[in-house]
Parts: structure tokens; sequence; C-alpha cells
């Protein structure tokens, strides 16, 4: 009967389970070739329909997201100047200016 290798004997005579030693990685980052600069994170592409906005988001059962579907559908108009009408009937009950854009990004 052939007996099957030991795999502690096997990591010690291969000196290890690592591929470095715990020195060696240390001393390969120091020789690495130095940074000179910080890299500068990208900013993220906007479309210039977004640029000078601000995302405005909540949580609502799901039956209202479709109600507001539908009534975009209903009105052929999207959910975005729908939401801009609402904003402003909200802004005329209490008294403020009517500032969001309620088609095509033109305030009212």
């Amino acid at each position: 009967m052939i007996k099957k290798p030991n795999l502690a004997s096997i990591v010690e005579a291969a000196g290890g389970t690592r591929r470095f030693g715990p020195n060696d990685a240390v001393e390969a980052a120091r020789s690495a070739r130095p940074r000179t600069e910080e890299p500068v994170p990208a900013e993220p592409a906007r479309a210039k329909t977004r640029q000078a906005t601000k995302q405005i988001a909540g949580h609502f059962p799901e039956e209202v997201a479709w109600q507001l579907r539908e009534l975009a559908v209903e009105q052929r108009s999207t959910v975005q100047a729908l939401m801009g009408e609402a904003l402003n009937d909200l802004f005329r009950k209490y008294g403020r200016p009517e500032l969001a854009p309620t088609d095509a990004g033109r305030a009212r």
C-alpha cells in the first residue's frame, strides 16, 4: 500500500506556504519606484442635461412608482416633469417660489 504524502512535510520541504518571506514583501515595496504625484481621482462624466442639478429621491411603495409612470403616459409627459409640477404645487402651498423645472429643463 502506498502511503499518502503528509501535507505538513510538503510545506516544510517547500520552505513555507508563502511565496515571499515576511520581509521579502516589505523590501520589494521599498525598492519599488517611488511615486512623485498622488493619483487624482477622475470626476464621473455628467450629461449636459444634468449639470447644475441635484437628484432628489425618496422611497415609496411600488404602487406609487407605477401610478406615477401611468400618469406620465396618460398626460404624454415624463415622470421628471410631473415631479417638477408636484414640487411647484408644494412650494406654492407653503408660499415659496416655484423653482422646479416642469418641461425640457425650463423653469416656470
